[in-house]
């Protein structure tokens, strides 16, 4: 009798999650969050670097959004090899030629240098307008996921310094392309 019971039990229960899962006409069937369903974390938080000092200028960063992370973008011009970079989580965002700290807002700072100043090396002429300690021109990442802040550091010695705030001590991957530096922050773990 207790075995009749339990499957009758198991079937009410198995139907019950049955029709609640079939919703109303015309709703879509829950499915799991995307971060949870095809998402790679396996980036991991360690610093990442790779050396070239070609001496180009930058251009212009911009951010975007995706579905597993939040994307920065340094365009770099008339890069044709590979670009010099180093990114790494830091505990405090230093201006890079003279130490003073710079408050970027955030769970967590990676601080991003590219080889590539914000000035033409031959004329001197300004190419990317950042100061320093403000806002990245042009970047707001106000709804984003994962970023919080975006702080310019410096250009010095042919190397552009960034701090990027983030939610926390997220995975990132560095990648790059056709004279794009590409720092993507996984939304999870």
């Amino acid at each position: 009798m207790r075995r009749f019971w339990a499957a009758g039990v198991s079937l009410v229960v198995a139907a019950a999650g049955v029709m609640s899962g079939a919703g109303t006409a015309g709703s879509a069937p829950h499915r799991a969050p995307a971060a949870a369903a095809g998402c790679s974390t396996v980036w991991g938080s360690g610093a990442k670097s790779a050396e070239n000092t070609e001496g180009k200028s930058l251009k212009n960063i911009t951010t975007s959004r995706g579905k597993c992370y939040d994307r920065m973008v340094f365009e770099v011009g008339g890069a044709a090899r590979s670009l010099g970079y180093r990114v790494g989580y830091v505990d405090a965002f230093r201006r890079d030629g003279s130490g003073d700290a710079m408050r970027v807002a955030g769970g967590a700072i990676l601080q991003i240098f590219v080889s590539a100043s914000s000035c033409d090396p031959n004329t001197l002429r300004q190419t990317y307008a950042g100061r320093a300690g403000k806002p990245l021109p042009g970047v707001d990442v106000t709804g984003y996921k994962t970023f919080r802040d975006a702080r310019f550091g410096s250009s010095f010695e042919g190397r552009t310094q960034v701090g990027l705030g983030v939610r926390a001590r997220l995975p990132f991957r560095v990648t790059q392309s056709h004279g794009k530096l590409v720092v993507d922050v996984a939304h999870t773990w």
